[in-house]
């Protein structure tokens, strides 16, 4: 059972985070994406919003000094939290002390930036089995550096969160929420409300974080819909189709098609596929919806395999590639 909230719970204060950092010997490391977030209102706020209860289990990238994971454990069933830097691990660890509920992980959230690594879905794996009947959530105060491979990741899971709720830079939120023909709109647009319902539910000046990133953030919420995913079929091969697609976004949508196909498709062929989607073929990928794109993938996908015998060798690496 989740332990009781305490007053020894770190309070994630300015003061608190110097005091301790001195004490240890600390000092934040920017290539970690290391900024706290010390407005406590906020981090409340962040809880409140993914609705953190004791039927949730909840994945935390980057614990930093615990005081996230320390709300967590107070109303969760499990926490699972990963962090990459042996100080903060080990301050983390002493700040976390009797917390039963919470599983401390010293390493990389990612293996190469393309997959989850294998020990954290090990893990993940076995708290969910102990809690088979609870719903998975991910919140975090998400480094700058992974939150894009880690929120994409996360959804690419069989069974993924059913929330995703995270701070994460301004630019990546607007890019998760944009809508078609505009500048943000692109593959992890497609890819995150292909599959769920996303929104910003609140801006973060730079003045609540220390040390202060020189960009604003926000607090993101995701949704995952399994009815929205069970419209795009391969969930590998539509992410593979829409990277592929906007890799070249200003590109006119026939070329486009045409350089995606590997040349395994005729100019008549590609012409055959968007008459059947309905779609102009001097529009680019960047002014299609979503539901476009998943109609135009699912014809696209099938006009390749009518046009190949057998089917094509996958690079298992690449396949696993996301934004």
């Amino acid at each position: 059972m989740p332990e009781p909230p305490s007053s020894s719970s770190p309070r994630q204060t300015l003061a608190f985070l110097r005091e301790r950092f001195a004490a240890e010997g600390i000092r934040p490391k920017n290539d970690l994406g290391q900024n706290f977030l010390i407005d406590l209102n906020l981090l409340e706020l962040l809880v409140s919003t993914a609705a953190v209860g004791p039927e949730d289990i909840c994945l935390e990238v980057g614990t930093g000094t615990g005081s996230l994971t320390a709300l967590l454990a107070a109303r969760a069933a499990a926490v699972i939290s990963v962090e990459l830097d042996p100080r903060m691990h080990r301050l983390a660890s002493r700040l976390l002390e009797g917390h039963s509920n919470v599983h401390l992980l010293l390493q990389d959230a990612l293996q190469g930036k393309n997959r989850l690594h294998p020990r954290l879905l090990d893990v993940l794996e076995q708290v969910r089995g102990e809690h088979p009947h609870k719903r998975f959530k991910l919140v975090a105060n998400l480094p700058y550096n992974v939150a894009t491979p880690v929120i994409s990741n996360l959804l690419a899971l069989e069974s993924p969160p059913q929330t995703l709720t995270a701070t994460v830079q301004r630019e990546v939120a607007e890019r998760i929420v944009a809508r078609p023909a505009t500048r943000d709109y692109g593959a992890l647009s497609v890819w995150v409300q292909g599959q769920c319902r996303a929104t910003i539910r609140r801006i973060l000046p730079p003045q609540v974080f220390w040390p202060r990133p020189k960009v604003f953030s926000a607090i993101v919420h995701i949704e995952f819909e399994p009815i929205l995913r069970a419209k795009l079929g391969d969930l590998t091969d539509f992410h593979r189709f829409i990277r592929e697609l906007f890799l070249h976004r200003r590109k006119l949508l026939r070329a486009e098609l045409a350089a995606v196909s590997g040349k395994r498709l005729s100019k008549e062929a590609v012409d055959r596929i968007l008459r059947e989607t309905q779609l102009d073929p001097l529009c680019r990928a960047e002014q299609l919806t979503v539901e476009d794109l998943i109609r135009l993938s699912s014809n696209f996908r099938a006009a390749v395999e009518a046009s190949s015998p057998a089917s094509p060798t996958v690079d298992h690496d690449d396949s696993q590639k996301l934004m």
